[in-house]
């Protein structure tokens, strides 16, 4: 197989695992690099085609489904390939010729010559209009929302959730959905007690991050001069566990929960849903700064295991608990209560690409439903004078203000906390009683947090 040909073959291997599987690409995609023996330099093409066609998945449907002749019997694997050509004909400078050519071959290699004379005929057809044409045909007959729906490819209700949460009109939602469907940098945090970030940054495609102090961004070659690596496992220190890959966001709530002010003497600090580990090796060493020892509970074995890893090496006294936090009946009550709540995900669209299309409406119900009781159970485990923070890597109404107002209301020997002196470098208005970043905005994801505190 040609190189190019392993960058198209690991764009669809990915397609296929997130589709038929449920798999998260971020977790697949560097497993497949390895499998198929990627350079460094071809995993760039491979990344881009794999998250471009997951994040424009609507609209290369709409262009397919216009063009192929059967789509109600066409299966998820001769769909992959052609959402693996359509994206580099409408959304890359790839040669017309040369991504037919490339995905008419990889339709041969994986599917068979009968599907790879179809997939050729359907990609010359999509090959024949730019995206902007493609775009005016489709829109015809569509509502305003229905058009920003096939234009930045998402689900309708995700947009209409997206402007309530940061309070947009369908115009000026353009420049969210368009954050959105970004490639994101990727984001180091040195983990505290383990690693100072002054040593990335003597490498040549390493620069400070914007918000956090833990935070090292990396940047993409721009030329072919410049031939680093782009994957973090090529790092050292990466390698060596005391540098993590992790969202600005991310490292900001994890922060403010350390920084938050806190009276008396501190012993205990807790992360409620810990996995996969990120947030939890920052607390670890903060705590650990701050004489207290940190606790983990993560209820999936496989993510509780990922915390562990990430703790490995952290300093000071720590424990990993495989267990429901709902369950969870410690014999003293906690200083500071990470509770990173599970959520549908849609402030991080830029880094899970699918989760746009896997979630639904009807998930929410059950998320909230789960996010009080993880909230009321915070409420339990933090002492009088303790801090409560409440996050999720979603701005939805329903997952967010919803909730912390539900529990202040139950709860009246609770308050929120200004999180503008928590974060000064966001220069948030005085009095934000809740952090809501956008990716937009912050080149963030899009992290919720309130910050409650137990007064009586």
């Amino acid at each position: 197989m040609s190189k190019s040909g392993t960058t198209r073959r690991a764009a669809f291997d990915v397609l296929q695992a997130v589709h038929d599987k449920d798999a998260y690409s971020n977790l697949v995609l560097p497993a497949v690099l390895d499998e198929l023996k990627v350079s460094s330099r071809d995993a760039g093409l491979a990344t881009e085609i794999t998250y471009g066609a997951l994040r424009r998945q609507g609209s290369l449907d709409a262009v397919i489904d216009a063009c192929a002749s059967r789509t109600d019997t066409m299966d998820s694997k001769v769909r992959n390939i052609l959402r693996v050509g359509a994206y580099q004909l409408l959304f890359m400078r790839i040669p017309a010729h040369a991504a037919v050519d490339e995905t008419v071959t990889l339709a041969r290699e994986v599917a068979g010559m009968g599907v790879s004379k179809f997939v050729n005929a359907v990609l010359r057809k999509i090959s024949a209009s730019t995206w902007e044409e493609w775009l005016e045909t489709l829109s015809e007959g569509k509502t305003p929302v229905e058009v920003l729906a096939l234009e930045y490819s998402y689900p309708v209700w995700v947009i209409r959730s997206l402007a309530d949460a940061y309070k947009c009109d369908l115009d000026s939602i353009r420049e969210v959905l368009a954050a959105g469907n970004e490639p994101a940098l990727v984001s180091l945090v040195a983990k505290p007690g383990q690693a100072d970030v002054e040593e990335l940054l003597d490498l040549p495609h390493v620069v400070p991050g914007q918000w956090s102090p833990l935070a090292a961004t990396m940047l993409r070659p721009s030329g072919p001069d410049e031939k680093w690596s782009t994957r973090p496992g090529d790092i050292d220190a990466v390698r060596d566990n005391r540098i993590g890959v992790q969202d600005e966001g991310s490292q900001l709530v994890a922060l403010a929960v350390a920084n938050v002010e806190v009276q008396g003497a501190q012993s205990h600090w807790l992360d409620m849903c810990a996995g996969p580990g990120g947030k939890a090796a920052i607390l670890a060493g903060l705590a650990s700064d701050a004489g207290a020892d940190f606790t983990a509970l993560e209820p999936i074995p496989a993510r509780a295991h990922l915390v562990s890893n990430s703790l490995w090496n952290a300093p000071g006294d720590h424990q990993v608990i495989e267990t429901d936090a709902r369950e969870f009946n410690p014999d003293h009550l906690f200083d500071r209560i990470l509770v990173d709540a599970p959520c549908t995900g849609l402030g991080a669209l830029r880094r899970r690409p699918e989760a746009r299309w896997r979630r639904q409406p009807s998930d929410i119900p059950p998320l909230t439903a789960l996010q009080q009781e993880l909230l009321a159970k915070a409420g339990e485990l933090v002492r009088i004078g303790g801090v409560v923070g409440y996050a999720t890597c979603s701005p939805h109404l329903a997952e967010t203000d919803a909730i912390v107002a539900s529990f202040l209301k139950r709860n009246p020997n609770f308050e929120a906390v200004d999180v503008s002196p928590v974060l000064p470098q966001l220069n948030l208005p005085a009095g934000s009683m809740n952090l809501r970043l956008r990716p937009d905005v912050h080149h963030t994801d899009g992290m919720f947090l309130a910050l409650l505190r137990r007064t009586a």
